[in-house]
């Protein structure tokens, strides 16, 4: 990855092409949520709350292990019936800088970004941003200001104290091991609020967010599904890898190729 912040001093006279597949996210086994997003993610995800830098959020789970992506297949296709939002505007992404400012930035690292050719332009002949970097702007503008909303949301839910360790376990070639790092609403907790407690998250907002989150832990068999596929294909890979020829023909240059010498 090598991001670099959009400028017209850098970009002027660069193009940049969409992604074709979506092999770029193989190694996210989790995708940041926004706010306006969750009714769509929940139906299709396990989401999870997670901690980052002493901020909570939610996260639709997209693998049982590090850097594994169960809804993308080895050829880069997309198998989940809905795509974080955070992927679709790759190859940018909204990053703060040394400033503070959020600033509108490309992964040059992608193989997206082109010196000249084909391709959409960064910015048009007068030096204005072109019509295509206005629109991924636009998207990723109102995408941060629904995750900020939306881990505001997660901090309330959090501060009640309804939020427990969510221990899901896999079986590896180790042995069983457990995922570690996710969270899930503990409904217990939740019906235990007093009613002034659970009346300052209804009328936050909040509540729904939290059974967004119960009702999604249904989609976990679909993942362990996935996970079981994948683990069959890897093993029968390795299999055919493992598997030695019963003749071992010599080099193409040992070989006298000359037809001539064939009896008829």
């Amino acid at each position: 990855m090598n991001l670099q912040p959009v400028s017209h001093e850098r970009h002027q006279t660069r193009r940049w092409i969409r992604f074709p597949d979506y092999h770029f996210t193989a190694s996210y086994s989790w995708a940041p949520l926004a706010a306006a997003e969750v009714t769509k993610a929940a139906l299709a995800l396990p989401l999870a709350f997670i901690e980052r830098a002493g901020q909570w959020s939610l996260v639709g789970v997209l693998g049982l292990k590090p850097d594994q992506n169960l809804y993308v297949t080895p050829d880069g296709q997309w198998i989940g019936s809905y795509i974080p939002a955070v992927f679709r505007a790759f190859p940018f992404s909204m990053r703060r800088s040394e400033t503070g400012e959020v600033i509108l930035c490309v992964d040059e690292g992608s193989g997206l970004v082109l010196e000249s050719g084909e391709g959409e332009p960064f910015f048009g002949e007068g030096g204005e941003p072109s019509d295509s970097i206005k629109q991924v702007l636009s998207f990723l503008s109102e995408t941060a200001k629904s995750e900020a909303v939306l881990t505001q949301a997660c901090g309330a839910l959090h501060a009640q104290g309804v939020f427990e360790p969510w221990p899901i376990t896999i079986d590896g070639d180790e042995g069983q091991q457990q995922v570690g790092g996710l969270y899930r609403i503990n409904e217990a907790a939740l019906n235990r609020l007093d009613d002034v407690s659970f009346n300052q998250l209804r009328r936050a907002g909040v509540v729904p967010l939290a059974y967004a989150q119960l009702l999604s832990i249904g989609n976990l068999t679909d993942l362990a599904r996935l996970a079981q596929a994948r683990a069959q294909a890897e093993a029968a890979e390795r299999a055919r890898a493992e598997v030695k020829p019963m003749v071992v023909l010599p080099d193409d240059n040992t070989i006298d190729w000359d037809w001539s010498k064939i009896g008829r």
